[in-house]
């Protein structure tokens, strides 16, 4: 017989109608129905794997994809307080070699916990592994824990390119706090010779030819894909051939205020009001003396965004993917109506509000999923300015900053404000510009009885282990210091203690949106 179903109240899914407990809600994008998989990166010091780590983590857990970077150089800091010079990272220095592939078990291990008792889908071991031997152990550990191994190969051998990602990123991790450049750097180079002695590629033509793997050459320039295997390989793969690393800006605003933005109602197709006109040539103004070469102007398919558009005078392109988030029966409504004619819904929103799906509407969920194509065209872009809406603006900044699902349905993207967003290293600025046009102030605030922590399972896990949110941080890893033989202290520089923020967490937050 047909089993009889139950729509769920706040997804609009229906379920089956019986006494069973509800399975936990693991992630709020794709259901993975095969393994847990192990992302594992592999290429010499300053070729970009920790930007791959993060970058990919961010946008996996934006579609909803449980996924935590696990950086094995964090680990190393947190064993040997006081880093010398490259003499650590010389193949022949035996104690210290000890000490780095303890790290690795180490961070193999908080792997393992995470993917089988942390709800984990996806967890990136950031390191080196330029060898088959480490490589090979790391595959016996997916193998012994039923866990898929997906290898991302990063391979440069432009010296100038090499040269800026030292000067941008490492002279200012924690092993130089207190060098000189000139010292630094060149300690670094001797640091990246160590590896490259025994630095064993990833051959799928011979040697690696029955392993999945992406060979990511000369900074996006040409790729090299191998056995991919399963649909979340083949959305990496297609993440990894859309980004760049060149300078851009992308700036993110919404419509001027609207007519129905004045009267309170939600959703609609309403035009500009007065205000929101006076916006549209403050807007133009504001590009102009952004002076930016070749700015795409993207906009809703909606009359509000079109209209704010047509004042720039220049070219734009209308998405469908960018209308407004859709409310359904509650369309054109004031909350204070909603509140009376469907007060269970509107309860049920507060309760829940990246989850919860107006009746025949969508839920910040869905549109998330809608945008993904959007996120994948503005990371192939240069300098953009999208005009959209609150939900929509919502959605796309949670992916630049690496927002949770549970924070951002609450982000504030006020009227007449641009957003412009600066990718850096190992992560995004932000600026909030106000161009001083009134606006009524359309934002509500999580309502009392729904201020809670976020669930740990949606929680963006692009973390170290020094930078863990958790309140208790468990040991991770024993000191290694008294195996360490020291060398003499590299010229310039003063040891330091490992920091207590990530590279990439350095983010003024005055300039976040308020």
């Amino acid at each position: 017989m047909p089993m009889e179903l139950t729509q769920s109240r706040i997804q609009k899914i229906w379920l089956p109608n019986d006494n069973r407990p509800a399975l936990p809600r693991r992630s709020c994008g794709p259901q993975l129905a095969n393994s847990p998989t192990v992302i594992v990166m592999v290429g010499l010091p300053a070729r970009g794997k920790t930007y791959i780590s993060k970058k990919l983590t961010r946008y996996l857990n934006w579609i909803g994809v449980p996924t935590k970077v696990f950086n094995v150089g964090e680990y190393r800091r947190e064993a040997v307080k006081h880093y010398s010079s490259y003499d650590f990272f010389r193949p022949d220095n035996e104690e210290a070699m000890k000490v780095r592939r303890q790290c690795a078990m180490a961070a193999l291990r908080d792997v393992k916990l995470y993917l089988t008792e942390e709800a984990g889908q996806i967890a990136v071991f950031d390191a080196t592994n330029t060898t088959r031997e480490r490589r090979g152990m790391i595959l016996n550990f997916a193998k012994e824990n039923g866990f898929k191994v997906f290898f991302i190969e990063s391979v440069c051998n432009d010296p100038n390119v090499v040269a800026t990602n030292v000067m941008e990123v490492k002279l200012s991790s924690p092993d130089y706090r207190d060098c000189n450049s000139t010292d630094a750097m060149e300690d670094f180079m001797k640091r990246i010779n160590c590896y490259q002695a025994s630095y064993q590629p990833l051959d799928p033509d011979d040697y690696d030819r029955e392993l999945s793997l992406i060979k990511v050459i000369d900074v996006g320039r040409r790729f090299l894909v191998n056995r991919v295997q399963d649909h979340i390989q083949s959305r990496i793969v297609y993440y990894l051939m859309n980004i760049h690393v060149q300078p851009r800006t992308i700036y993110l605003c919404r419509h001027g205020e609207s007519e129905f933005n004045l009267k309170g109602r939600i959703g609609g197709d309403s035009g500009l009001s007065n205000r929101g006109k006076k916006f549209a040539v403050a807007l133009n103004k504001f590009v102009e003396e952004q002076n930016l070469k070749d700015l795409k102007v993207w906009t809703s398919q909606l009359k509000r965004t079109i209209q704010t558009a047509e004042a720039l005078q220049l070219p734009y392109e209308q998405w469908k993917a960018l209308n407004e988030i859709d409310a359904g029966v509650c369309e054109e409504m004031t909350y204070e109506e909603i509140r009376e004619q469907h007060p269970e819904e509107f309860a049920l929103r507060d309760q829940d509000k990246y989850y919860y799906r107006y009746p025949s509407g969508e839920s910040y969920q869905d549109l998330v999923q809608r945008l993904e194509p959007v996120i994948m065209e503005l990371e192939r872009q240069e300098n953009v300015l999208v005009i959209c809406h609150q939900a929509v603006m919502r959605c796309l900044l949670a992916y630049f900053l690496d927002k949770s699902a549970d924070e951002m349905p609450y982000l504030k993207c006020p009227l007449h404000t641009v957003l412009k967003l600066t990718p850096v290293a190992y992560g995004c600025r932000v600026e909030s510009i106000s161009l001083n046009i009134e606006a009524v102030n359309t934002h509500r605030d999580r309502p009392e009885e729904a201020k809670k922590g976020p669930n740990p399972l949606m929680r963006r896990n692009s973390v170290t282990p020094l930078a863990s949110p958790e309140p208790t941080k468990k040991p991770r890893i024993n000191s290694f210091e008294e195996h360490v033989a020291v060398s003499s202290a590299l010229p310039g520089c003063v040891p330091q203690e490992v920091p207590t923020q990530m590279p990439g967490q350095n983010m003024n937050n005055s300039q976040k949106p308020s």
